[in-house]
């Protein structure tokens, strides 16, 4: 190929929030979903991602999981090249670095901030070739773009739309309130230069009437100088996976539950990791699911599930200063099912070792002693995409944990057929004598609808068949549906003029 045939590389629009949790992950999923069904080769991006909810590649690699819901919906292989830094926190000031898939180490965050230009130039680098291989990238900011004090170092919002000559759109978040105030404030914080990349406003999370709030569309475009590209009400009859625990934060407990229907609880551990694990579970019809962050009666519940944890040690410490110990284990005592997912299932063992410091400082705690299994932790990280089967009923799910555990009593919970498409044949997990607890590494269990039905039904809970896909074809059928939404309810035009960079 001669230079005068060289392929342009492929425009860029950035989805950047005047906050955390306004909805970029959810545009920007759309954005790709619509741009793929015409016809264009679309790779979303992020380049640094804040998370303890990610995901596997096939290459069996760690990425932020918002990036690879996003690669489903262009109809893309996800690559860690969409996510080239992942920051998983560890606690309030550090974090495990992830990147290009591969664990880098544990940083503070201030000896992370001093390492911010080799960072950049990595996702840079890793920009540069998604803008080789595809038509067009759907960029992700993250938090505010507007944080004045971060801005210098930050390498995911205006750095990197600058570095490619990105058209910026702004979304917002009505629903929290102040939604003229986080437009008109993000804005005025932001760089003259910076400001001019905005070339639109989106309106997020909407209830009510629309048209009651043209006066403020109007308000907006006539102080900010930026239109609006449009206003997204609030949906309810498909569902996208969520961007992080930022939405469990403020749990409401049992004050959720109607009382109506079965119920489950999941514990609000301090360091919860892929709480995505349950959204199936809070989307049937059948049963009501629940987080809990303080000790309480479980006596109403018919199950109980403690998820996955970036810092297993801690919060099984949490789970023993806080008293959950001794609820758990009353519960069980009484018949209660319990579950534990990833760090769950070793909290759920006899002891979990950690000779190294994996998770901090050496040593070895006991664990709640409801599985006859023990934990030692070790690197490396396990990162795969597997297929098992649970209960003869065959699923897909994915598995990301430091450390192996070894079962001496009790059976398997499932049988593991492939990871990372190489055949397995061994087992994960284990199942309790009284058949009341069970644990397994397995990310995406509830995934497969059937698996569920067959679970809901062990532990009691009458189910029909369940009739809805499940997995894959569910959230493909979401995207679409998202799309559709977004096509809807925003100005297209201007935003394909962005894909074409006419605007």
């Amino acid at each position: 190929m001669n230079k005068a045939d060289k392929k342009k590389p492929a425009r860029c629009i950035a989805v950047f929030g005047t906050g955390s949790d306004v909805g970029k992950s959810v545009v920007t999923t759309g954005l790709c979903r619509h741009f793929a069904e015409q016809g264009l080769k679309v790779a979303p991006y992020k380049a640094q991602n804040m998370s303890n909810n990610s995901g596997v590649t096939p290459e069996g690699l760690e990425m932020g999981r918002a990036q690879i819901i996003q690669a489903e919906a262009a109809g893309v292989v996800p690559s860690v090249l969409m996510n080239p830094v992942l920051l998983k926190p560890t606690g309030e000031t550090g974090s495990q670095v992830v990147l290009m898939g591969k664990v880098d180490g544990d940083e503070s965050a201030a000896a992370y901030h001093k390492k911010k230009e080799r960072y950049f130039n990595i996702a840079a680098e890793a920009l540069d070739r998604l803008r080789e291989e595809n038509d067009l990238v759907i960029m992700e900011g993250a938090g505010s773009c507007a944080e004045v004090n971060l801005m210098a170092g930050d390498i995911v919002n205006f750095r990197m739309a600058d570095y490619a000559d990105a058209d910026v759109i702004l979304v917002a978040d009505i629903h929290r309130g102040g939604v003229f105030g986080q437009v008109v404030g993000t804005l005025a914080c932001l760089p003259d230069h910076y400001a001019e990349r905005v070339k639109g406003v989106v309106i997020n999370r909407f209830r009510g009437d629309i048209s009651l709030f043209q006066d403020g569309c109007d308000w907006i475009e006539d102080k900010c100088g930026k239109p609006v590209l449009g206003v997204l009400p609030w949906y309810r009859d498909f569902h996208i996976g969520s961007e992080d625990s930022v939405v469990i934060e403020q749990p409401q407990g049992r004050s959720s539950l109607t009382g109506t229907k079965p119920a489950g609880a999941v514990i609000r551990l301090p360091f919860i990791s892929n709480f995505t694990d349950f959204e199936p579970l809070m989307q049937r019809d059948e049963i009501e699911l629940c987080y809990l962050d303080r000790p309480c009666d479980l006596s109403e519940f018919a199950f109980l599930i403690i998820p996955g944890s970036k810092n297993t040690r801690k919060d099984l410490a949490w789970l023993k200063e806080t008293g959950w110990d001794a609820r758990i284990k009353d519960f069980s005592r009484k018949g209660g099912h319990v579950a534990g997912i990833c760090g769950g299932y070793q909290i759920l063992g006899e002891k979990i070792e950690d000779p190294q410091g994996v998770e901090g400082a050496a040593g070895t705690e006991d664990g709640l002693g409801l599985l006859p299994v023990a934990t030692v932790m070790k690197a490396p990280k396990t990162t795969t995409l597997s297929r098992f089967t649970y209960k003869g009923i065959e699923g897909s799910g994915y598995e990301i944990h430091m450390g192996t555990t070894s079962r001496h009593g009790g059976e398997s919970l499932v049988e593991v057929l492939e990871r990372n498409s190489l055949p397995a044949g061994d087992n994960d997990g284990c199942r309790a004598p009284s058949g009341t607890v069970m644990g397994t590494y397995m990310h995406g269990i509830f995934d497969t609808p059937a698996i569920v039905d067959s679970w809901l039904a062990e532990i009691g809970i009458a189910v029909a068949p369940s009739k809805t896909a499940g997995g894959l074809d569910a959230r493909l059928e979401a995207y679409g549906r998202l799309a559709e939404h977004t096509r809807t309810h925003l100005a297209m035009d201007p935003i394909n003029a962005m894909a074409k960079g006419e605007a």
